[in-house]
Parts: structure tokens; C-alpha cells; sequence
């Protein structure tokens, strides 16, 4: 049983109330020596981070992490990143895409 909506485990909701939910903001951050870094906020733990990280580290084809629901992946992915998210489950009204 899932302790926060009651159902058993392979019918919990929680995953999917969580990604209609919350608005997701991706941007552009310069690091040491001009290095692009791609940010992700917004990304709670009942979203499944890891599961969200991984693919897009496949998809993308590049390194990251999360670290206090933001998702950093290393490289300019702006233009291809809200197709992705897209992909896995976010709708487009969420996906706010800055630069």
C-alpha cells in the first residue's frame, strides 16, 4: 500500500499527480572555464528523479545529476529538451523553456 494515496503499490497514482502538477522550468547556467549547463527545476521526489535522469541522460547522450529537485545535464540541450520531457510524460502547458 502506497502511503500517500492508499492504493497498492502497482496502482499508486502519485507519479502521474505529481507530473500534471508542477510547472518545470529548464535554462542555461555557464560553469568553471564557460562550460553550458543545462538545468531542470522543479522536479519533486514523487516524480521519480532517477527514473527522469536516466532517460534523459540516454536520449541526451551526456552526464548529470540531481541534486535538490534540480536535474543538471552537461551541454547545451535547450532546443531538444522540451520534446523530451514531453516524451516521458509532462505536457507542453508544463515545460517552460528559458533562452
Amino acid at each position: 500500500m502506497c502511503p500517500n494515496c492508499g492504493l497498492p503499490k502497482d496502482l499508486c497514482i502519485c507519479e502521474t499527480l505529481a507530473k500534471e502538477e508542477k510547472k518545470i522550468e529548464v535554462s542555461l547556467d555557464r560553469r568553471r572555464y564557460g562550460k553550458a549547463i543545462t538545468v531542470v527545476n522543479n522536479i519533486s521526489k514523487d516524480m521519480n528523479p532517477g527514473q527522469i535522469l536516466s532517460d534523459l541522460k540516454k536520449m541526451l547522450a551526456c552526464g548529470g545529476t540531481y541534486k535538490n529537485g534540480v536535474i543538471e545535464l552537461q551541454g547545451n540541450h535547450l532546443r531538444k529538451i522540451g520534446d523530451l520531457l514531453e516524451k516521458l510524460g509532462f505536457s507542453k502547458d508544463q515545460i517552460n523553456v528559458k533562452g
